[in-house]
């Protein structure tokens, strides 16, 4: 971006206009033009403003482009501009240097062939906090990788890149006072995460040692870096972690721990004294480096086992009148805020801070879904929030099946794009003042090369830039779908190595139970798409029917779906089973218990008709730490031809399939007799997403329909929709 220096050189006043003589009276028809992220306000007025781009981004003044400095009383949004595009010259009025560059980021935009479609633009951002996250312990990322970010995070108005420097995976800066941080423990046995993870030599090792993998910043290295960040209008906030997440510290000082010993621990040993002096030091340090307003102490997933029996710990607990561990987690934030706080910053940390009580001044980032950010608003804390189940960029962007090893879970674009920041519904108009905007993260513990990197975090993150800049208003997905595909060429022009969005469709279905149909409504990522589907199972083809709205279903249909290009089927067909059941909506019985984490449509979810995708977290899928045994009632005995139900299993995250699966029939609800066993087909060590329709056939009468489900391996067990015929 060194050609927008010379604009804050120029700055000397509050109100910044630009005029650019020598452009072209010519008249032209509206130019399609795709805006990432859309402006508050934009009316497109017709002909264009021919101007060269040396002219326009030549980096210095010309006779061409000149500067005239005004004041304005009233400054405005300070990220805010407007720009009046003629054929006569370009108009361009800022509060501030932020302004004036997001203004140019536009018309590097609006910019092609030597011209500027006319038009006027009012634009200011909906969140001051628009922010990505790049974890660089799990793997390391070179200043060149987080450079090359920062550029494109620009051009999209993003203002915000948390850096997670700390971790299991790694230490990743200098600590003049801690040399063994990035001495002894910025290298590991094993550049693979499960290998190493998971594996018998999980160590780290020196530096220097042939074959060690990792890797830091050094403190030049972070000078640059965040120094090209501010040159780009961008804040860079490092996480340190506190007190959890901390076994390469642990390690290199194990004295800081309870045991005392490396490997042994993960948690700071809160009620040693040392703890909190190493925590002051490196923070002062962080200080020193990083220029932010807020610095991130992480405090998420903390094990706490240890303090429970440490005797320094439990004598702090005594000493402080503390209840339980949690308010031990709180007790170490709190010192850490008041320190922050001392030195003219603020505290931010993931949403687990709120346990055993928040510290007064603190941010939370909220990431277990929206509930921990909804409960600090309403304790008048500020939020960013980042709930996983939409803002991970680590998760699948498309079925597994085509995509490379992920943790798991499933944000499509389109379902990134669909959040809101703003729980409108939970929040009173003054709390949502408090939510500060939102943020992409990026977890990379299966993610090795800056090429992967690229490929998981764009395109989402432009869903993530528009979420935070658009107003809500202004946000339709059949608005940004053909812009987003037109940035595709663009990340690429910039050597991003994106995601260039899928091929494979999504299916969505209505339910309808007064007139007995299910209505399936098909998307396509790309855009435009002609697609063509089948109804009975079989791959489509170019004469198939042509897509045109949704698809009716009275009884059941196999539907397979695919995009065509010139009489091509493109990739991998997408296929849905669709049953408009006997058994929808009749009353169940669950004689297990449930789990109130995942009770997807609540109490009838497995009787609903709606089948789940590809991700436990949509909402279709019920899931539970028992076995399954439920009976549904048909309200008469019946005639009984068919019972299927579907099970999942996504072993990261400890969702695995039932061993066996048993049907029952009975017509009184007390007497059953098992109509067979279906066992399982898949390994419980499969590392794949995977999924097993266990079938019944046969011919019974009976009112009640019993399925029990074995859980075997620990962990969840996932079924969506019992299928009765």
């Amino acid at each position: 971006m060194k050609p927008f220096r010379f604009l804050r050189q120029w700055i000397a006043g509050s109100l910044l206009v630009v005029s650019v003589a020598g452009c072209s009276n010519i008249q032209e028809e509206k130019r399609q033009v795709s805006l990432i992220p859309l402006p508050a306000s934009w009316e497109q007025t017709g002909g264009v403003c021919r101007i060269d781009s040396v002219e326009l981004f030549g980096g210095r003044p010309s006779d061409k482009l000149k500067i005239e400095l005004e004041d304005r009383a009233e400054a405005g949004n300070p990220e805010g501009y407007r720009l009046e595009i003629t054929t006569a010259g370009i108009r361009l009025q800022a509060s501030s240097q932020t302004g004036v560059f997001y203004a140019m980021q536009t018309l590097r935009q609006l910019y092609a062939d030597g011209s500027i479609p006319c038009g006027r633009i009012e634009d200011a951002p909906r969140f001051g906090y628009r922010g990505l996250h790049l974890d660089v312990s799990r793997h390391f990322f070179p200043k060149e990788e987080v450079m090359k970010l920062l550029d494109v995070m620009a051009q999209y108005k993003l203002n915000r890149l948390h850096l997670h420097l700390t971790d299991a995976g790694g230490w990743r800066f200098e600590v003049d006072k801690y040399p063994k941080l990035t001495a002894e423990t910025a290298f590991r046995t094993e550049s693979d995460w499960r290998k190493w993870w998971d594996g018998k030599d999980r160590r780290y090792l020196p530096e220097g040692t042939p074959g060690a993998y990792g890797g830091y910043f050094t403190k030049q290295d972070i000078r640059e870096m965040v120094a090209y960040a501010a040159d780009r209008h961008i804040e860079i906030i490092p996480e340190i972690e506190f007190p959890g997440h901390s076994e390469e510290v642990l390690t290199a000082y194990p004295e800081l721990s309870c045991s005392g010993k490396p490997y042994v621990n993960g948690d700071f040993c809160v009620g040693n004294e040392r703890s909190f002096r190493f925590m002051e030091d490196v923070l002062t340090e962080v200080m020193e480096l990083f220029p932010s307003k807020y610095i991130h102490v992480g405090g998420d997933e903390a094990g706490k086992n240890a303090w429970k029996t440490c005797p320094k710990c439990q004598a702090l607990m005594k000493k402080e009148g503390m209840k339980d561990v949690d308010e031990l987690q709180s007790y170490m934030i709190h010192r850490a805020e008041a320190f922050l706080l001392s030195k003219g910053r603020r505290l931010i940390g993931w949403d687990e801070i709120l346990q055993g009580g928040l510290a007064p001044e603190a941010t939370v980032m909220s990431w277990r879904g929206e509930d921990g950010g909804i409960r600090a608003a309403r304790m008048g804390h500020d939020v960013v929030m980042t709930p996983g189940n939409y803002m991970y960029l680590d998760f699948y962007q498309a079925d597994p099946k085509t995509q490379p090893y992920a943790i798991g879970g499933y944000t499509p674009v389109k379902k990134v794009y669909s959040y809101n920041p703003v729980p409108v519904d939970s929040l009173t108009i003054d709390e949502q003042k408090h939510i500060l905007g939102v943020q992409g993260n990026t977890w990379t513990e299966y993610i090795q090369t800056p090429e992967h990197l690229e490929y998981m975090m764009f395109p989402r993150a432009l869903a993530v830039a528009e979420i935070g800049w658009t107003p809500q208003s202004l946000r339709t997905w059949e608005s940004f779908k053909p812009r987003l595909n037109a940035h595709i060429p663009r990340l690429q022009a910039m050597d991003i190595h994106c995601f260039t969005l899928s091929d494979e469709l999504e299916v969505t279905m209505a339910v309808d139970t007064v007139e007995k149909q299910i209505s399936v409504l098909l998307d396509a990522e790309k855009y435009p798409a002609e697609i063509r589907y089948t109804t009975d199972g079989t791959t489509p083809t170019a004469a198939s029917a042509l897509y045109e709205g949704s698809i009716v279903v009275k009884d059941s249909a196999h539907i397979v779906a695919a995009i065509f290009r010139d009489g091509q089927l493109q990739g991998t067909p997408t296929e849905k089973a669709v049953d408009y059941h006997r058994g929808i909506n009749r009353p169940i019985h669950y004689y297990n218990r449930l789990y109130s984490g995942y009770m997807a449509g609540g109490m009838n979810a497995l009787l609903d008709g709606y089948r789940g995708g590809l991700t436990y977290l949509d909402g279709r899928w019920q899931g539970y730490l028992d076995n399954l045994d439920c009976a549904v009632d048909m309200g008469e005995v019946t005639d009984l031809h068919k019972v299927s139900v579907r099970f999942m299993q996504l072993i990261g995250p400890g969702v695995f399939q039932p061993g066996q699966v048993e049907l029952l029939t009975s017509d009184d609800g007390e007497h059953y007799t098992s109509r067979g066993v279906v066992p399982t087909t898949i390994a419980p060590d499969n590392p794949d997403l995977a999924f097993q329709t266990y079938t019944f056939q046969g011919e019974w009468k009976a009112r009640y329909v019993r399925i029990k489900a074995a859980r075997v391996q620990g962990g969840f067990i996932f079924a969506d929709e019992i299928v009765i015929w």
